[in-house]
């Protein structure tokens, strides 16, 4: 009976061995097919002229230069853009996150029908497709007088983005022990002090994830910017970059590549900023609890 139940535990040790190496071997085949597209971005962002008119394309560049930079720069203005990006992109965050938190708050702890139909209107926001709103959506901000401006475009996403955040942070209120908020109660203190005292510091990993993927929304949106957005000067980067293409769609390939290289690093360079807190919040809630 011994060698018996040693050999099943031999056969499930392996077979274990075997399911978690086809996990990892699956995980890189993923982790491949989603750096492809970085990686020859890269590549074609140093790569010169010659090299990208090239039948038998190279990963690596034989002659690595910067004149697609350069000329990307010298091409559009593609500072004025990042900058009309990041102030939209972080203004809709902090106004999202602000609003969102004690909506959050009173959707995840009481349970009736404001919740529910919050949690109707994050369900039923989210499947609206874009070309569905963007006319009414342009009227109302014709009316308020706010067409072409980084406000209006400000307002829209943070309209847009604010049911995903109230969906997100009300996963994390629930998160937090009611028993907490009602030792805070016996204290003495009010809602308001409860929710910014207690909730809102244990809160900070939910805080910071809500702002990074409202800020990412924003900083890659297309389609709002370019209908609501029309002189140069108020243009974000993502319309920016559709001017290297050509009248006749023939796109400026390395300084497109150049200008989209550097429009995905704020993205990347956030998040990676941010990652490691996230995860050290996480962990320091649940050891805390």
């Amino acid at each position: 009976m011994n060698r018996g139940a040693t050999g099943r535990e031999s056969t499930g040790l392996r077979t274990g061995r075997a399911a978690r190496a086809g996990q990892y071997v699956a995980l890189l085949a993923y982790l491949v097919f989603l750096a492809f597209p970085f990686v020859w971005l890269i590549s074609t962002a140093f790569k010169p002229a010659r090299e990208l008119g090239s039948l038998h394309p190279t990963w690596i560049p034989e002659h690595p230069t910067l004149d697609n930079f350069r000329q990307a720069f010298d091409e559009q203005p593609l500072l004025q853009a990042a900058a009309n990006s990041l102030i939209a992109a972080v203004s809709a965050a902090l106004i999202a996150v602000v609003i969102a938190t004690p909506m959050a708050y009173v959707m995840a702890r009481h349970r009736g029908r404001l919740a529910s139909a919050a949690t109707g209107w994050v369900v039923v926001s989210q499947a609206f497709p874009f070309v569905l709103v963007i006319i009414p959506l342009f009227l109302v901000l014709k009316n308020l007088h706010l067409i072409n401006t980084l406000a209006g475009l400000v307002l829209v996403y943070v309209v847009w983005s604010l049911p995903f955040a109230l969906w997100m942070l009300a996963g994390y209120v629930r998160a937090v022990p009611a028993e907490l908020e009602e030792a805070a109660a016996v204290d003495g203190a009010g809602r308001v002090r409860t929710l910014v005292s207690v909730v809102a510091p244990l809160l900070a990993p939910g805080l910071v994830a809500t702002a990074l993927f409202a800020f990412i929304t924003a900083w890659n949106e297309f389609f709002f910017a370019l209908v609501l957005l029309k002189t140069p000067k108020e243009q974000t980067l993502p319309v920016v970059l559709t001017h290297f293409l050509g009248a006749e769609g023939v796109a400026d390939l390395g300084p497109l590549a150049a200008a989209a290289f550097l429009a995905t690093l704020p993205s990347l360079v956030l998040f990676a900023f941010i990652q490691r807190r996230i995860t050290g919040g996480m962990a320091a809630g649940a050891v805390k609890h």
